[in-house]
């Protein structure tokens, strides 16, 4: 298997700060890799560096075989990396359906992406006209993904997608993300380690601005030592 993405030795900056400080590990094309770590570990900082939202200043990041560190946020998105930042951060004075247009890339995507996105989200496309102040927590965050599968991304980049939802509605979303990874790469940062582990195949542990561990979840799962020492869980 192939890898998409590789982070090598990156330190990034946000303004003065530096955040990461040998952050490595590589993302097999096909599959979900989860980010894991204590709040303020640098996970959300190790993402915004793949997009170039946050100053890569040594190491390497290599999508699809092309160096990106350096470009502008735009043109590695244009390559075809999707961001859903948290927070749920859709334009909430638009309705779903202008949500979705506004994230065209090329006109028309929208058009053939349809399909594809109500199967995922039926509740999108019931409630097409509204706001996104309407919206339940759940149907925000579902906008949120839906708006990175308007264009052709084969990365797409999840900053805690669970974070604030109902139990039921977690479910859902896990069912939802494992189907899009049939088409698209997904990293995605999640703080809630059951979760992480129903999704992922991959994880990367980031601890104080480093990875300390990466391998499959499979191996993780039956660590309990290294899930206690780094994730704070029994």
């Amino acid at each position: 298997m192939s890898n998409i993405l590789e982070v090598k030795n990156i330190h990034s900056f946000i303004n003065q700060f530096h955040i990461l400080q040998d952050v490595d590990f590589v993302v097999p094309k096909g599959s979900i890799t989860a980010l894991l770590g204590r709040n303020g570990a640098g996970k959300t900082t190790t993402l915004k560096s793949i997009l170039g939202l946050a100053s890569v200043r040594e190491g390497k990041v290599i999508f699809e075989g092309r160096e990106v560190q350096g470009m502008p946020p735009f043109e590695i998105a244009a390559l075809g990396i999707g961001f859903v930042p948290e927070h749920r951060a859709i334009f909430r004075d638009l309705s779903v359906e202008e949500n979705l247009k506004i994230a065209e890339r090329n006109k028309g995507d929208l058009d053939r992406k349809r399909t594809f996105i109500f199967d995922l989200f039926p509740d999108l496309k019931k409630f097409l006209n509204l706001r996104g102040t309407e919206l339940s927590g759940g149907q925000q965050q579902m906008l949120a993904i839906a708006r990175a599968l308007v264009a052709d991304n084969s990365l797409l980049l999840i900053d805690e997608p669970s974070e604030g939802l109902a139990p039921v509605i977690i479910e859902h979303m896990i069912d939802a993300i494992r189907q899009l990874s049939e088409q698209s790469t997904v990293v995605l940062v999640e703080q809630n380690f059951l979760v992480a582990s129903k999704l992922a195949k991959y994880f990367v542990i980031i601890e104080e601005g480093k990875s300390v561990a990466s391998g499959l979840m499979k191996d993780l799962e039956a660590d309990k030592a290294m899930i206690h020492r780094y994730l704070g869980a029994a």
